[in-house]
């Protein structure tokens, strides 16, 4: 084991802020192939210096680990997430995803109720009728942008479900957010935060935007103060143990945080699914065979998902090659080493699950789409933070059961009726910024099923700028 020592990385950047500007601008350009490149370069656990600070990049499961659990009180959100100028902190203000420490812990418990099982599994029913909804504008043969439609069917559920309220009038405003949440927050910039730049403006009228619509909702449950059963009810009459509750500040950030995360990871999730399997039609075969003898026509319900393990496998599968979250980030607070290497205070690492989930002394087949790996009881052999599309430790993901819900019961209502095919010449980018998203779009053509329609499909080559195979 290595003491005192780091480990080999790309070379180092200077304290220049031209430069550090210039190479994350280069970074941008393809994250992807960039960090990619380094494994094979350097390995799965990589270090390098920006500006003389220290940083790590990871798909080690044995780091990430350490990182995640062992030493998560060591390892917290630094400014990327927490700085209210420059971070997500921007947008989500004292959130789950934005907090540290004692208050994240507070936050964390006072949540929690609104995820427990008997609160999510009765927005099922909810889920799968708003899906039926959305389809019922579809035609067969259409060209179906695939990305704006799960964005918008992911956001009507979270509508829904978190605040009991139909989210269509603002669809269009939340959607215009996310995107400026995501540029912002991946937008290398050589001007001091105070400097007023386009995007900056434009985030100052997503935040106002964003305070508009959920105070809203906020001012009227007080008014009521009824339990509809819905997240909101929850966040507003959960309580500490000192019995106090949460204030409407408190409130916002939390809804606030829940609104953008919960629609979109889930239609990232969706999105790529359906692109990997328009590409492995026996997948998308088995997957058709499975729907139609189980559900016989019928819409799928929350108890049908027991019989539906294929279903759930290529949701499982889909997340391992494309995480909708591709990367998460810690700083430690202190000093302290890791597998034998040194981690100087405020030291930065990402933990790349895009890398970890396609590890090649992990995976077998590795960048192949093979929901049967699912089933393989070698799969218990696989270390537990080679998969982490939820992230892992204390601050896994809250919302893991209803997405994972949501996700399987979505697809299952959306496969049962249409195949959706790649469309020739077209290229499809995966963006990775926060989450991971097509860059330009997802089209897609519909093709309307029938009942035990279960020959693949007719393979129709797309340009990929991913390997997928």
């Amino acid at each position: 084991m290595p003491r005192h020592r780091f480990p080999p990385g790309p070379p180092d950047v200077g304290h220049s802020k031209i430069e550090q500007f210039l190479t994350y601008r280069r970074f941008l350009k393809d994250p992807l192939a960039r960090v990619t490149r380094w494994m094979a370069d350097y390995g799965d656990i990589i270090h390098y210096k920006t500006g003389g600070r220290h940083q790590y990049m990871t798909a080690n499961p044995d780091m990430i680990r350490e990182v995640l659990v062992r030493q998560s009180h060591i390892f917290i959100k630094g400014p990327d997430y927490t700085n209210e100028k420059t971070g997500l902190a921007r947008f989500m203000g004292r959130g789950l995803v934005t907090s540290n420490g004692d208050f994240w812990k507070r936050q964390r418990r006072l949540v929690q109720p609104a995820f427990h099982t008997q609160r999510i599994t009765a927005y099922a029913d909810t889920m799968v009728d708003y899906t039926r909804e959305r389809m019922a504008h579809w035609r067969d043969g259409q060209a179906l942008d695939v990305d704006k439609e799960m964005m918008l069917l992911t956001l009507m559920i979270v509508g829904r479900t978190l605040f009991d309220a139909d989210a269509s009038t603002t669809a269009n405003q939340v959607k215009k957010a996310v995107d400026v949440v995501q540029k912002a927050s991946n937008t290398a910039n050589l001007l001091p935060a105070w400097v007023p730049t386009p995007l900056r403006i434009r985030s100052r009228r997503a935040n106002a935007m964003l305070d508009k619509i959920v105070y809203g909702f906020i001012d009227q449950r007080r008014a009521t103060g009824e339990d509809r059963g819905d997240l909101l009810s929850m966040l507003l009459l959960s309580e500490d143990e000192d019995g106090e509750r949460m204030t409407d500040e408190q409130v916002r950030d939390e809804a606030v945080t829940l609104f953008l995360a919960g629609h979109e990871t889930t239609a990232n999730a969706l999105n790529w699914t359906f692109w990997l399997l328009a590409q492995y039609p026996e997948a998308e075969a088995r997957l058709h065979q499975e729907l139609d003898t189980v559900l016989q026509g019928d819409r799928p319900t929350l108890p049908d998902l027991k019989r539906l393990p294929y279903t759930d496998m290529v949701i499982k599968e889909s997340m391992r090659l494309m995480p909708p979250v591709w990367s998460i980030g810690r700083v430690n607070r202190e000093a302290t080493e890791v597998l034998g290497y040194p981690f100087p205070q405020r030291s930065g690492i990402q933990i790349c699950i895009y890398l970890a989930h396609r590890h090649p002394d992990i995976w077998e087949r590795p960048n192949e789409f093979l929901p049967e790996r699912w089933a393989d009881e070698r799969i218990d052999e696989i270390p537990k933070y080679a998969y982490l599309p939820f992230g892992g430790g204390p601050r896994v993901c809250i919302g893991n059961s209803f997405a994972t819900m949501e996700a399987n019961l979505l697809l299952a209502t959306m496969a049962q009726r249409y195949r959706m095919h790649l469309i020739e010449g077209v290229e499809i980018v995966p963006q990775p910024f926060i989450t991971m998203f097509p860059r330009d779009g997802l089209p897609m053509r519909l093709e309307k099923r029938s009942l035990n329609a279960t020959a693949p499909p007719k393979h129709v080559e797309a340009t990929s700028a991913v390997p997928v195979a």
